[in-house]
């Protein structure tokens, strides 16, 4: 396929199964989009062919649904020679939260990508293409969609950044690498370590032929191996973070993040006490406490409409509270990164952005060359002079963290960064976040990103409460788990005088055995996947024992679904308890 003066790629042979489900991963500009387009008929080929099995039905799922020119996003929804059924549609908008009656023209990213995923899926496709389909989904949209996955029978092809996506689903990878193709038997949880092995090797070939151009070649693979060796140890600088952080925090779940008195009290960044904050009838954020420190990195989780960019402005200063009081420090020099990627224009040169058409640019006081900044931001130095509307969309999103990066903060906020970018940009993006000797506020659906990088969460379920965890997404989960079943049933206080006669009914034995042991058995479900996944982080396990990689991936897979089963089980049984007390 060409691209301007050159080949994106060349000679590429790939095939798609009748039950394959493979993660095409690449870099940003590598052509993933392009090939998805490719393999879906979209374009056709400057050379080789495309063969297809008689009445195989094929849909995308493009990043950029295009909702122009239609009035509804039912209209967008029902379009085409092969649009869907209306009742199925309807079905599946209905379950992921969309109203399809609404203005196309109006309708957030969100809203579209929901249309768009219900229009995909309503087709009943034989192959599914998919890329980026997290991208603007809140976590309950995105757990919908895995489960959804999950029982799909046809093959599927999946670009996504969404590391806990990825490898929850997929059993193969494509990896398209400098213009070819390879493809393991292996899902996204091998892939690290599939690849540290191809660039081992290709490293050693190279020094063999000593070649200076060649080794020289290999500059963002030996940064990228060397970046994940580096957040290995950035993990274990996470944890004791996080640690020195749960010694300040109150009772697990409390809305309250409080600091000794130690003298830390000049290190406060934001200061919240009893904030209230409603629009209309509705209270969005109820009575939170709150004290954020320099050097946090405070995660902020929820569903769309839940509150997520209402406590953002609110820790920010840009929205005062109904009640209660936020203070901010007086040094505060904030960057905010947000997820409009509009900043920059086509006409402009990627020089034009950095250094005002210059070849130096000042980064946190220290003097750089564009080329050797731009290779810090996996940029080949050629692109200095290229323009931005040539870039993909993952592509300016690198660029503009980069010049964000390079200005000086200390208050840090990201809205959705990990949209459009790759998987070795937010590796790059939890490097510099890691490095930043500021605070940093992160609003994210990458559960993964979450994990790898904040300090504290604040989870938000719609009802105006906010919990306050020590950890990531991973640890917000197990927190409400561990509350939501280990809840006891409470019995209605009657007044004597109006109780009624007992009723002479109870649970079945099978109902009461389960009600009884299945709060232990996910408890053992937990630890079994945190033992598993401990085993499969080993960076050498795939080489050493590949048989040993794909039964523990399988494993956890498995785990997994008889965890949402038992907690499904167990609520179910916990409103029979609830309904035979009352």
């Amino acid at each position: 396929m060409v691209q301007g003066s050159g080949w994106l790629f060349r000679g590429l042979d790939l095939y798609i199964g009748e039950r394959d489900r493979l993660a095409l991963i690449g870099r940003n500009g590598a052509g993933k989009s392009t090939l998805l387009r490719l393999i879906a008929g979209r374009i056709e080929a400057d050379e080789g062919r495309r063969v297809i099995q008689p009445g195989t039905h094929v849909v995308i799922l493009e990043q950029d649904p295009q909702v122009e020119g239609f009035a509804t996003l039912r209209d967008f929804a029902l379009s085409g020679d092969d649009a869907p059924e209306v009742y199925e549609v309807e079905a599946i908008a209905d379950q992921l939260g969309v109203d399809l009656g609404r203005e196309a023209a109006t309708a957030s990213g969100g809203e579209r990508r929901r249309a768009a995923i219900a229009r995909a899926l309503a087709q009943n496709p034989d192959v599914l293409l998919m890329d980026e389909p997290t991208n603007h989904l809140d976590i309950a949209a995105i757990d919908w969609l895995e489960k959804w996955l999950s029982r799909y029978n046809g093959a599927f092809v999946a670009i996504s950044h969404d590391r806990t996506f990825l490898t929850r689903l997929t059993k193969q990878t494509l990896w398209l690498d400098r213009g070819m193709i390879r493809r393991a038997e292996i899902g996204f949880g091998g892939f690290e370590a599939w690849t540290e092995q191809v660039y081992a090797e290709e490293e050693r070939n190279a020094q063999k032929l000593d070649a200076r151009l060649k080794i020289e070649e290999h500059w963002l693979l030996r940064g990228v191996t060397g970046r994940r060796r580096r957040n290995q140890g950035r993990l274990t600088k996470l944890k004791e973070m996080r640690a020195e952080r749960a010694a300040m925090i109150g009772p697990a779940g409390a809305a309250k993040l409080a600091i000794g008195s130690d003298g830390a009290q000049t290190k406060v960044v934001i200061d919240m006490k009893h904030v209230t904050k409603r629009f209309g009838d509705r209270t969005i954020i109820k009575d939170l406490t709150l004290r954020v420190t320099k050097g946090d990195r405070i995660g902020i989780v929820g569903a769309n409409g839940a509150g997520k960019t209402t406590l953002l402005k609110l820790l920010t200063g840009e929205l005062a509270p109904d009640e209660g009081s936020v203070r901010l420090a007086k040094t505060l020099d904030m960057v905010f990164i947000d997820q409009q990627r509009s900043l920059m224009d086509p006409a402009k040169t990627v020089r034009d952005v950095l250094t005002q058409g210059g070849e130096w640019i000042e980064v946190l006081g220290v003097r750089k060359h564009i080329h050797g900044y731009l290779k810090e931001f996996l940029f080949e130095p050629s692109l200095a002079d290229a323009k931005i509307g040539t870039l993909s969309g993952g592509e300016r999103s690198r660029l503009l963290l980069a010049r964000e990066f390079a200005r000086p903060s200390n208050l840090l906020v990201l809205d959705e960064p990990t949209n459009d970018l790759d998987l070795e940009t937010l590796d790059l993006l939890q490097e510099v976040i890691s490095d930043y000797d500021g605070t940093v506020l992160i609003v994210s659906h990458d559960r993964d990103f979450l994990d790898r990088t904040v300090t504290v969460t604040l989870g938000l379920d719609g009802s105006g409460m906010v919990d306050v965890v020590v950890g990531g997404y991973a640890d917000w989960v197990a927190q409400r788990t561990q509350r939501t079943v280990g809840r006891k049933v409470a019995k209605p206080v009657i007044p004597v005088a109006e109780a009624p006669k007992p009723k002479a009914t109870k649970l079945s034995y099978k109902d009461q055995r389960d009600y009884d042991l299945l709060p232990k058995r996910i408890e053992e479900i937990d630890q079994q996947i945190a033992r598993d996944e401990e085993a499969m982080a080993d960076p050498s396990l795939y080489t050493r024992d590949p048989a040993k990689f794909a039964r523990l991936n399988d494993g956890i897979a498995k785990l997994r679904d008889e965890k949402d089963a038992a907690e499904l089980r167990w609520l179910e049984l916990a409103e029979m308890v609830e309904g035979l007390s009352a």
